[in-house]
Parts: C-alpha cells; sequence; structure tokens
C-alpha cells in the first residue's frame, strides 16, 4: 500500500470492495416466511446477524415464465440480482442484493417484492438473510 492509499484509510473512507454473492461462507442467519412476522422480531431472534456489516438480503419468489425478464430489468434498476432457482412454469427465484440489514430496509423490500411479484402473476414467498 502507497503512502496516498495509507493517509486516505487513515482520513477518509475506505474504498469498499465489491461484495461476492457466491461466497461459499454465507449461511443463513435470519428468515422470514411467515407474513404475520414483522421482520423487527425476526431480526431481533436472531443471535447470529452482524447488524452493522453487510449482508445478502436474499427473497424467494415465484413468477411466471413470461415474466422473468421483465422482473429481472425492474429488480436491476436498483441493484438487484435475480436468478432462476428451479426453471418450470412458475418459475422459482432468488432475488439478491449485499446490504446493510435493518428492520425498516426489509420490511421495504418484502412490500416492494410482494408488489412486484402480484403485478407480474405471481407471489414473494419471503426473505432470508445471508452473512459469514
Amino acid at each position: 500500500m502507497g503512502a496516498f492509499e495509507r493517509l486516505r484509510t487513515l482520513f477518509g473512507r475506505r474504498p469498499e470492495l465489491p461484495f461476492d454473492l457466491d461466497n461459499p461462507d454465507l449461511n443463513v442467519v435470519a428468515e422470514a416466511f411467515d407474513p404475520a412476522e414483522a421482520d423487527s422480531a425476526v431480526l431481533a431472534r436472531s443471535p447470529r446477524l452482524k447488524a452493522d456489516e453487510k449482508a445478502v438480503l436474499r427473497h424467494h419468489l415465484v413468477l411466471p415464465a413470461a415474466s422473468v425478464e421483465r422482473a429481472r430489468e425492474l429488480l436491476a434498476q436498483d441493484g438487484w440480482e435475480l436468478r432462476v432457482v428451479e426453471e418450470g412454469d412458475p418459475v422459482r427465484l432468488h432475488a439478491l442484493r449485499a446490504q446493510v440489514i435493518t428492520a425498516l430496509s426489509c420490511a421495504q423490500e418484502r412490500s416492494r417484492m410482494a408488489g412486484l411479484a402480484q403485478r407480474l402473476g405471481g407471489d414473494a414467498l419471503g426473505w432470508d438473510c445471508l452473512q459469514t
């Protein structure tokens, strides 16, 4: 590390490294598949969640095959990656994004995924959170 980089780390923010969504060390630390349970309660009962560290928020979706590309386009606008888990009609999917997890962000994104799935003729089954 050069002198400039050392000064920047002392007096400024460190540049963020890309988060590896495929890191094999990622494990589920919280999950919410009951729509009646508050996201804050899910996070509060998770002893393994490191609240101040980035995690992968992963939403489980089921969409008609004809809607997958439209969902991918819409989600990509906000940095979500949509992956096929199981082919067929309907298609089982994961929407993934790395972020710091909060009860508010989980609730907002759960609502967003439910609305998106409903508009596209599918369903949002729930979410889980993965960290190393």
